[in-house]
């Protein structure tokens, strides 16, 4: 039950990595994680990549663009929410202290999406969905199972997102269980002194199946492992990493995972 074939609004629904390299990337994620995929064309020399898993996509990778590269943007993971409504969240956005990075745009007969940044300094995608709603599987071994925003100012992201997409929240000890129509939708983290320059960010989590195995692979196939593996009492193991182009992801061997009902 970790299929998925509608998400509600304000739900995470999909994550993609934008790659200066990507031929090795692929490789990475598709040994790591043993998924599959399908490339697809997406105009101007350019293939968008999606990853399967289990016979439904799973998340997705792109070539970093010119432009990109010109600007030295590195390898990174990008996070998208499902929304009703693109256009309509929009003014919301800015009427909020967030600005819209670009869009909204149609993807072909996909979906149509925005990017925005929020007044914190983290950028997420909205995504509306027509013939793609996002990830068809979620929380299992393989799958995207956690989104997590790393931010210095974790008050004004939480009144941003409430006004925007109506979540609301769980506060713990140093951190911020994000709830979304009654379910767990991802979490806020307050950074400190020790995360040094890193800029504010949104990253998702992988299920692994065992914490130390999934480190070790992470390495063998040359990635890194920045942090980790640390545990959470009564959540699981996590480990902080990167894909050999430099892109950060989380790795998570949970205690007990969510089903999904819809």
């Amino acid at each position: 039950m970790y299929t998925v074939t509608k998400y509600p609004h304000g739900t995470f629904n999909w994550a993609d990595t934008s790659s200066t390299n990507s031929a090795a990337a692929k490789q990475f994620y598709m040994d790591l994680f043993g998924w599959g995929k399908t490339d697809i064309p997406i105009g101007d020399g350019m293939t968008y990549t999606m990853f399967q898993h289990q016979g439904q996509h799973v998340a997705a990778l792109s070539e970093a663009t010119p432009e990109a590269l010109e600007q030295n943007i590195p390898s990174h993971w990008s996070c998208y929410v499902a929304v009703d409504d693109v256009d309509a969240l929009l003014p919301v956005v800015t009427a909020n202290g967030g600005t819209i990075i670009f869009g909204p745009m149609d993807v072909f007969d996909s979906g149509r999406m925005a990017f925005i940044m929020d007044p914190t300094g983290a950028a997420l995608g909205l995504w509306q969905a027509r013939n793609h709603i996002g990830a068809g599987i979620v929380n299992t071994v393989g799958a995207m199972c956690w989104h997590e925003l790393l931010t210095r100012d974790a008050a004004t992201a939480k009144a941003f997102y409430s006004a925007v997409l109506g979540w609301e929240y769980n506060d713990l000890e140093n951190y911020t269980d994000i709830r979304n129509r009654g379910r767990s939708n991802g979490g806020i983290m307050q950074m400190d002194e020790s995360f040094g320059e890193t800029p504010p960010c949104w990253m998702p989590y992988f299920n692994i199946s065992e914490i130390n195995a999934g480190v070790a692979r992470v390495k063998e196939l040359g990635g890194q492992v920045h942090m980790g593996p640390h545990e959470v009492p009564g959540t699981g193991y996590w480990a902080l990493a990167t894909d050999p182009a430099g892109a950060h992801f989380y790795l998570l061997q949970p205690f007990q995972i969510d089903t999904w009902e819809e």
